[in-house]
C-alpha cells in the first residue's frame, strides 16, 4: 500500500485508483490468476494421463478392463459438468472422512448420519479444524485438480481412443510381421503416431479446460470469477474506505479480454505444434506442408 493512502478522501483521482487497486482485496483477485493458471498447469497433463489410460483400458484385450476403459469413458461423459462437480467432491469428501473416522474412532457411538447432517469425530475431518488457512487452500485445491482431471479425462480418453483407432490397421500388423510384441508395436508405433489425430480434439479440449475454470467456485475455491463479482458490485461507504457503484461490467470486461487473450495464445501454440507433428506425415496436413515446400 502507497504511503499516501492514509486519508483516500484527499486523493487526486489517478492516487485513489492507486490504492483502490492495490488492497488486499485485489491482491487476492491477482493471486486468483495464479490459481487459475496453476489449474491448467496441473489439470492439463493430469486429465491427459487419465485419458491416455481411459483409452488404453478401452483397446484392452482383456474384456474386463476393455468394460472398464468404455464405462468410465461413458459415465463421465454422460453427466453434466455441473452436476459432476457438486455431486463427486461432495461425494469424495465424505468417502475420505468416513475412512479417517472408521479408523481413528473406532469408539465412536452416535451415528454418521444425522438428518441432512453428516458428523464425525474431529480427528477424521479434512482438513482438520485447527489446520492453518494454507492447508484448507491447498485441499481444495487438490480436490478441483482431481474432479478436473476426472470430467476432462474422460473426453480425453474418447478423443484418444479414436485417435488410436485412426492409425493404419496394416502399420500396426506390419510391425507384429517383423517380429514385435503387442506391447512393442503399441509403444512404438501405434503411440507415437496417434498424437496427429488426437491434437484437433485436445486443441478443443483444451479450450473448453479454460472455459470452465469459472467452475472453480463449485468446488470453494475463490477464483477471479468470484473475486471480479465482489470486487465490482457496489461498495458502501459505511464499509469502505473506496466507495463506488457497480462496476462488475468493467471487472468482467476485463476477465473477457483475459480469455481472449490466453485462448488466442494457446492457438497460436498449437498451430505451430500441429504443424510440427504433421511434418512428414501421410495426413492432410503432411501433404499440405510437402506442397508449400
Amino acid at each position: 500500500m502507497f504511503s499516501f493512502c492514509t486519508d483516500p478522501s484527499t486523493l487526486e483521482t489517478y492516487q485513489w485508483f492507486a490504492c483502490y487497486f492495490t488492497t488486499g482485496k485485489h491482491a487476492n483477485f491477482y493471486w486468483a490468476f495464479v490459481t487459475v493458471l496453476l489449474l491448467l498447469t496441473v489439470t492439463a497433463p493430469t486429465a491427459l494421463a487419465m485419458g491416455f489410460g481411459g483409452a488404453s483400458a478401452a483397446r484392452s484385450r482383456i474384456a474386463p478392463v476393455r468394460w472398464l476403459g468404455h464405462g468410465y469413458i461413458s459415465v463421465v461423459r454422460g453427466v453434466p459438468d455441473i452436476a459432476f462437480f457438486l455431486f463427486f467432491v461432495i461425494a469424495l469428501d465424505q468417502g475420505l472422512e468416513f475412512l479417517r473416522h472408521s479408523a481413528l474412532c473406532p469408539d465412536w457411538d452416535q451415528p454418521i448420519r444425522q438428518g441432512n447432517d453428516f458428523i464425525v469425530c474431529d480427528a477424521a475431518k479434512l482438513p482438520l479444524g485447527n489446520a492453518p488457512q494454507w492447508v484448507h487452500e491447498v485441499y481444495g485445491f487438490a480436490l478441483a485438480v482431481f474432479t478436473f482431471a476426472i470430467v476432462f479425462g474422460a473426453f480425453a480418453a474418447n478423443v484418444l481412443y479414436g485417435a488410436m483407432q485412426a492409425v493404419p490397421r496394416a502399420q500396426l500388423e506390419t510391425a507384429e510381421a517383423y517380429g514385435m510384441t503387442h506391447r512393442q508395436t503399441f509403444w512404438r508405433i501405434l503411440v507415437p503416431q496417434m498424437w496427429v489425430y488426437a491434437l484437433p480434439g485436445l486443441s478443443n479440449l483444451w479450450m473448453v479446460l479454460i472455459k470452465a475454470t469459472p467452475l472453480l467456485f463449485l468446488l470453494g475455491v475463490e477464483d477471479i470469477v468470484y473475486w471480479a463479482r465482489e470486487l465490482g458490485g457496489t461498495a458502501n461507504p459505511r464499509f469502505t474506505d473506496y466507495p463506488h457503484g457497480d462496476w462488475r461490467m468493467w471487472y468482467f470486461l476485463f476477465l473477457l479480454v483475459f480469455y481472449l487473450a490466453f485462448t488466442r495464445v494457446s492457438e497460436v501454440v498449437l498451430e505451430r505444434l500441429m504443424n510440427r507433428l504433421t511434418h512428414g506425415q501421410a495426413t492432410t496436413g503432411g501433404e499440405a506442408q510437402r506442397k508449400a515446400a
